[in-house]
């Protein structure tokens, strides 16, 4: 034990090396090795990992165990509501920064306000690291807004050195039978083939109440298909697809009249990483999250921490 001790203290308070240490005290390196590990099997030594201010590991932790998530991301912000867009966005930049090796195809719901502005902040990369950056939802409401969701996939495949591939439609269309029409429409195919090769899904998470980026478009949902989906007990979307509490999809009447991709399709996507923030997204994030429709969650550290508390 007196041994163990002396090794211990050498290596983690005097920094020696164990080459060092081996021949301070006339012994093998091996031997040496083999007692630093003894010494922590028998808690001579612990180790302590303690996270600065604004890093907030164990709550990320809680939520993966929790939610059965891949990864969380958990961020400081400042205010609520509209205000915690901007330090998600840095997330989300770092996110993607760190993530994207190369090769991946990434499917993107071009109507999140935070991810427009994610892509604001993102630097371009020196080499590609995304062959494709695929629009999964049609674009909505007036074409000033419209051009908002053509500009951030053109300018993330831009950023990543990928080849962007539009949905050149409308999100909702006026009946079945259009839809249908559009599906066999060759740029409408390309982009539908296109979603069985997503390797990575990024996607904000929406409420009943839309937000001010579909407010100014005019918003596609008719007021009778918003009474109808709180008739059903919806609490939020991704890409148009409405879930309840636990995540269930909700059948709405328009369902059939989107141009977008399907649930079942979006859950056969390897990575999908939900951007949410703000206390009224609580019940639609943990719906997202509880459904399978994410599997990475980006969001602020009181939503995380409202997540956590309420499973």
């Amino acid at each position: 034990m007196r041994l163990l001790v002396k090794v211990a203290r050498m290596y983690h308070e005097r920094g020696m090396r164990q080459p060092e240490i081996a021949a301070q005290l006339s012994m093998s390196q091996p031997r040496v090795s083999r007692l630093l590990k003894e010494a922590v099997d028998r808690d001579v030594v612990r180790t302590v990992v303690i996270s600065p201010d604004g890093v907030h590991s164990e709550l990320e932790d809680a939520l993966v165990e929790q939610y059965g998530l891949r990864d969380a991301v958990v961020v400081d912000t400042d205010g609520a509501g509209t205000a915690v867009i901007p330090a998600l966005a840095a997330a989300t930049a770092t996110y993607l920064d760190a993530t994207l090796k190369g090769g991946d195809v990434i499917g993107i719901s071009s109507w999140s306000a935070t991810l427009l502005e994610s892509v604001n902040v993102m630097s371009a990369k020196t080499t590609p690291v995304a062959e494709e950056i695929v629009q999964i939802v049609g674009g909505s409401g007036s074409p000033e807004v419209q051009l908002h969701a053509t500009r951030l996939t053109s300018r993330l495949a831009e950023l990543t050195g990928a080849r962007p591939v539009f949905a050149p439609s409308a999100a909702l269309v006026g009946s079945r039978e259009l839809r249908d029409l559009l599906w066999q429409e060759p740029a409408v195919a390309a982009v539908v083939k296109a979603w069985s090769r997503l390797t990575m899904a990024l996607v904000g998470i929406g409420t009943l109440d839309p937000s001010p980026l579909l407010r100014r478009s005019g918003n596609a949902i008719a007021p009778e298909d918003q009474r109808q989906l709180e008739a059903l007990g919806a609490v939020g979307d991704v890409c148009t697809r409405y879930f309840d509490a636990e995540g269930r999809p909700v059948n709405a009447d328009f369902d059939a009249r989107i141009i977008g991709i399907s649930p079942e399709q979006l859950r056969q996507v390897d990575r999908r990483i939900g951007v949410a923030g703000g206390e009224e997204k609580i019940a639609a994030i943990r719906g997202a999250a509880l459904g399978g429709w994410i599997n990475v969650l980006i969001t602020d550290v009181e939503v995380a921490r409202a997540l956590v508390s309420r499973g």
